[in-house]
């Protein structure tokens, strides 16, 4: 009998310990916030490297347009004046690394046929576009019979601080087209349309 009593003393202890523990709250807190807390860092970084690639994408516009708007401004540029309107977009990439920075200038010809055809091409980095025709890379509605146009092009390898393990590099890219300004054509190093 003394088994019994025993073994019946342990269980109504053991479950009055349990009830107690199951009403108490004390450390709750602590645990929802080991928890939480893996998310929460999750989704500030991810925040940060978005917020990051997005100012990278920027500054890809803001080069390619910087470039493309100092070139439709010339009459005609030298080589050197070249590389100083490529450091110009270096300087507006800034704080992005410039040495991922592949900018390409092009200026193009349209003729009567509506034919897009390479004059001269310039590039730091990128491709050179071989002279030829590129209709299919220019838009309709700028391919306007006896002009030209200044084709700027631009990409950036962005590579996350954080989630370039997830993620790995970003190719950025962009684009822009411009008429030059000062006279219908803009010669590079004595080339000409």
């Amino acid at each position: 009998m003394t088994c019994a009593v025993t073994g019946h003393r342990l269980a109504r202890l053991l479950s009055d310990r349990i009830q107690k523990l199951s009403a108490d709250q004390s450390g709750v807190s602590a645990v929802e916030f080991a928890v939480l807390l893996p998310l929460m860092l999750t989704l500030y970084l991810g925040g940060v490297e978005v917020s990051q690639a997005v100012g990278a994408d920027r500054k890809v516009t803001l080069v390619a347009r910087t470039t493309a708007d100092l070139i439709s401004q010339a009459a005609s540029v030298s080589i050197d004046g070249m590389k100083n309107v490529v450091d110009a977009g270096k300087a507006v990439a800034v704080p992005y690394n410039p040495v991922n920075l592949k900018i390409t200038l092009t200026h193009v010809s349209i003729d009567a046929d509506k034919k897009a055809n390479v004059c001269w091409s310039y590039t730091d980095g990128g491709t050179v576009d071989v002279g030829g025709e590129v209709t299919d890379k220019i838009p309709s509605s700028l391919r306007v019979a006896g002009t030209t146009l200044v084709w700027a092009k631009v990409t950036y390898v962005y590579t996350p601080t954080i989630g370039y393990v997830i993620t790995g590099p970003l190719s950025l890219s962009d684009q822009i087209f411009m008429r030059p300004r000062l006279t219908s054509t803009v010669a590079y190093d004595g080339k000409t349309c």
